[in-house]
């Protein structure tokens, strides 16, 4: 019987090492659009920033291939981590949902969060920037590959739009490198 737990416990690591390799691996091939990420801008209140975001752009990456009509829904847990659920819709038509959680990991501003959509993988979700009235978001996290631009409306003017990726640019992302979303 110990033999068998030995190996079993042997088998866990190998399989966490060959994710995190995985995971290195993901990173890797994404290319990097900002080399210096910024701090957070400012604090973020979680009670406000629950909800529901549209992703008006972002940096394409392979788990978000082709996805049309991304939404992002965020709600308060009783243990006060957040429950994440990520939606898009392929070109086939078909949903695609994915569920996570997320923790908050600076306490003093609440704008630096760990995500999970699968065991005990967490990768860094910085609220970078966001308007006062949580209207919109900028995220991304600190080794410049990923990029999200979030607002509460699905189509926001034009204008609002170019804002943002002006906002992206002047945190110091290569906006060229983003994929505008269509929504509904």
């Amino acid at each position: 019987m110990r033999l068998i737990s030995k190996l079993l416990a042997l088998g866990g690591f190998g399989l966490a090492a060959i994710g995190l390799a995985a995971c290195s691996t993901l990173v890797s091939r994404h290319p990097i659009g900002n080399r210096s990420v910024p701090q957070p801008n400012k604090p973020v209140d979680l009670q406000k920033y629950l909800g529901r975001w549209y992703e008006i752009a972002r940096y394409e990456q392979s788990f978000q291939k082709g996805c049309e009509g991304v939404t992002a829904d965020y709600s308060l847990r009783a243990d006060a981590s957040i429950d994440v659920v990520n939606r898009c819709r392929k070109p086939d038509g078909k949903s695609s949902e994915a569920r996570g959680h997320a923790k908050v990991v600076d306490d003093e501003t609440k704008a630096k969060l760990k995500v999970s959509f699968f065991g005990p993988f967490y990768g860094d979700y910085w609220v970078l920037d966001h308007a006062d009235d949580y209207g919109w978001s900028i995220v991304g996290e600190p080794s410049g590959r990923y990029l999200w631009i979030l607002t509460r409306e699905a189509t926001p003017a034009e204008a609002e739009v170019q804002k943002l990726i002006e906002r992206a640019k002047d945190l110091g992302y290569d906006t060229s490198m983003l994929l505008r979303t269509k929504q509904p």
